[in-house]
């Protein structure tokens, strides 16, 4: 078993975890508002904090697509 399969075992409930992703994707948009406010806006803590955001947004967005059933027309 490799170690990301250990990790997906160990992850809570996917409602449980799409609703903490969410909540951190929500954190990082109100720390980058802050830091472009700020008089020294670390540009580059700034670009760290949007990459995170994208990792986050493509996790909701798998966690959503599995969650959902398929409906076949």
């Amino acid at each position: 078993m490799m170690a990301d399969e250990v990790a997906n075992d160990l992850s809570p409930d996917p409602a449980g975890e799409l609703s903490r992703l969410r909540e951190e994707h929500r954190d990082l948009d109100e720390a980058i508002e802050a830091l472009k406010l700020s008089v020294a806006g670390d540009q580059l803590q700034i670009q760290r904090l949007k990459k995170r955001k994208l990792v986050l947004r493509d996790r909701i967005n798998l966690l959503e697509d599995q969650m959902t059933p398929d409906i076949i027309a």
